[in-house]
């Protein structure tokens, strides 16, 4: 299902969006200069373990990278993923983060 689906920028609202039927999956941030703070990362109980937050977390650090940011995971959520992913994208960690 999650290969359907389409990660949304909504820059205005600091928003990464997963549009679901009735509901919907997104990821916050602030972004500075030189980096990109995740601070919450929320999916629908009934569409957990489909791959959405890892959907979410893909995107949020395409778009570090493609912009030359670091990436700062405040939240729980994407600490994990980038625990999980760490040899791929330890590059994109701001100095001073451990996962």
């Amino acid at each position: 299902m999650a290969d359907i689906l389409e990660v949304k920028h909504i820059p205005e609202d600091k928003l990464f969006v997963i549009k679901l039927e009735e509901d919907m999956a997104f990821q916050e941030y602030i972004q500075t200069d030189t980096d990109l703070v995740i601070t919450h990362t929320e999916v629908p109980k009934a569409m957990e373990g489909k791959g959405i937050g890892s959907m979410l977390a893909k995107n949020a650090l395409k778009y570090a990278e493609e912009n030359n940011l670091k990436i700062m995971p405040l939240c729980p959520f994407m600490a994990a993923y980038l625990r999980k992913n760490y040899e791929t994208y330890k590059h994109l960690l701001a100095p001073g983060f451990n996962v």
